[in-house]
């Protein structure tokens, strides 16, 4: 017998890739469970499930770096709940990281993919489920989006959760409006200019030279440090939740098209975002 749960939950992270540096990204993850009826006439209770499934993709995948330890990309070392990491991208460029151990999960992987990273967290899930559970299948996909949308990773230092951390990220539409039309060339514009990107904040920044970006602040979760290739980051005069991504598109618009009513939709991954109107 099997029991399905699609779309359980969605998952907000970054990981790196050797072309395309730091992405972030938002998946859906579904499970799939093999095993035999307990005494109840059930493989699982549903609600074991998704409680489990849950909390530990809440706990240990989302709101991370991802990082494929198996990489010869990748070099780090852990000194106490602390992470120092490097990363070497394929045209010779470094990313470098320093942080709260909790701000990265160490994939057991020689890239990170839906494949790999399912993968990984079946063999992490697996003493969390009853016996009679005789396998579980975790599988992850993205949202199906018709139109623009983009990769970006950032850091929320006053945020309270887990968004503070350094490195994570989402993949977001975008939707733009002129005058209550929506302008599918400036989505694609803005999308082209935002792909696999890098928001930062200009306050974060310790140095900025040789092509690279130094950001550091201290956080409720520690002190976290990033330098960055700079032509793979954007940079903002603002903190870069969401409601400020939306109004930093709206006034950008705005100063391209000034004699039209301008609407941003921006989002943070899934069904969720803030909207703009200048």
């Amino acid at each position: 017998m099997q029991l399905f749960v699609d779309q359980l939950t969605n998952v907000d992270f970054s990981y790196l890739d050797a072309q395309r540096g730091m992405v972030g990204e938002t998946w859906w993850a579904s499970a799939l469970l093999d095993g035999a009826l307990d005494e109840q006439g059930m493989i699982c209770d549903f609600g074991i499930v998704k409680k489990v499934l849950r909390n530990w993709l809440d706990d240990d995948v989302d709101h991370r770096l991802l990082l494929p330890i198996k990489s010869p990309n990748l070099h780090y070392t852990l000194e106490g709940d602390r992470i120092n990491m490097s990363w070497q991208y394929a045209d010779g460029k470094t990313l470098r990281m320093k942080a709260p151990r909790q701000a990265v999960a160490l994939v057991d992987a020689e890239a990170i993919n839906a494949e790999s990273v399912a993968e990984w967290c079946r063999e992490q899930l697996r003493p969390f489920f009853p016996v009679n559970v005789e396998q579980l299948n975790l599988s992850f996909e993205a949202e199906a989006i018709d139109g623009a949308f983009y990769h970006y990773s950032h850091g929320l230092k006053k945020h309270d959760g887990n968004c503070q951390r350094i490195a994570h990220g989402h993949r977001s539409r975008i939707k733009i409006f002129l005058d209550n039309h929506r302008s599918a060339g400036l989505e694609q514009q803005w999308a082209q200019q935002w792909a696999d990107i890098y928001l930062g904040s200009e306050e974060d920044i310790v140095s900025q030279a040789n092509g690279e970006i130094h950001y550091r602040y201290i956080a409720q979760q520690g002190e976290f440090e990033l330098w960055m290739p700079q032509d793979h980051c954007y940079l903002m005069n603002t903190d870069t939740t969401v409601e400020f991504i939306a109004n930093h598109l709206a006034q950008a618009i705005k100063q391209q098209h000034p004699d039209s009513t301008v609407k941003a939709q921006a989002f943070e991954g899934v069904n969720k975002g803030a909207i703009a109107i200048i």
